[in-house]
């Protein structure tokens, strides 16, 4: 996401200083929650690519999912019509609502618990990729003791690139066996380690499919 030349001057705060900010996942369309947002809160998010909101009842800015970890990464930011509203299009990590359900639309009128949308219930490849994606930025962004992910990104490059080689000679032993479940392993420990290498380099796995898309294309 890049926003260099966006004009805030071009939105319609209200007289709070506030606009309406509908938060919806990038990749099934479902509509996770509503906040507000007011200039700083816009700014920030734009300039970080992680959604930053204004609390109404704290006043004061907050950094969604700073203390769930539940972060949301912008994909696009587009506003309506009379440029008084915003939708943000991100990827959410875990769930959007504090209640701990994936949308704070889990109710109808009536106050009766509705079932998520058939499209978030069995996760695609991509979304797996991308939610693994996530938890590495996360881990980047917010370290944790003891986390394995954190080691490697303390020891650098050279040791990811290490890993990555130890396990490319891995796959090589693991296919030439009959056991297919250590062959699934190894690829599975693979693609860990070659997402904590895009991570460092500033990439991930949406990078990686648009290239295969060209290559299909072509």
């Amino acid at each position: 996401m890049s926003y260099e030349n966006a004009k805030l001057d071009d939105l319609t705060f209200g007289p709070d200083g506030l606009i309406p900010a509908i938060a919806q996942d990038a990749d099934t369309r479902e509509v996770l929650m509503l906040a507000w947002m007011n200039r700083e809160s816009l700014q920030k998010t734009l300039d970080t690519g992680t959604v930053h909101y204004y609390s109404r009842s704290r006043a004061c800015l907050w950094l969604k999912g700073e203390t769930s970890g539940h972060f949301q990464k912008v994909r696009e930011i587009r506003r309506d019509c009379d440029s008084d509203a915003l939708l943000l299009l991100v990827e959410q990590t875990g769930a959007a609502c504090h209640t701990g359900n994936r949308s704070c639309f889990y109710r109808d009128i009536e106050g009766r618990s509705v079932p998520e949308p058939a499209s978030t219930a069995p996760a695609r490849h991509e979304d797996i990729l991308s939610e693994l994606q996530n938890v590495i930025e996360d881990r980047r962004t917010h370290p944790k003791e003891g986390s394995y992910t954190n080691y490697l990104f303390e020891k650098g490059i050279d040791k990811m690139l290490k890993k990555v080689g130890e396990e490319s000679a891995e796959i090589i032993i693991a296919a030439k066996n009959p056991n297919q479940s250590d062959l699934v392993g190894e690829i599975a420990d693979m693609m860990f380690h070659v997402s904590v290498v895009l991570a460092e380099r500033g990439l991930g796995w949406r990078d990686i499919c648009a290239e295969l898309e060209r290559r299909r294309k072509g």
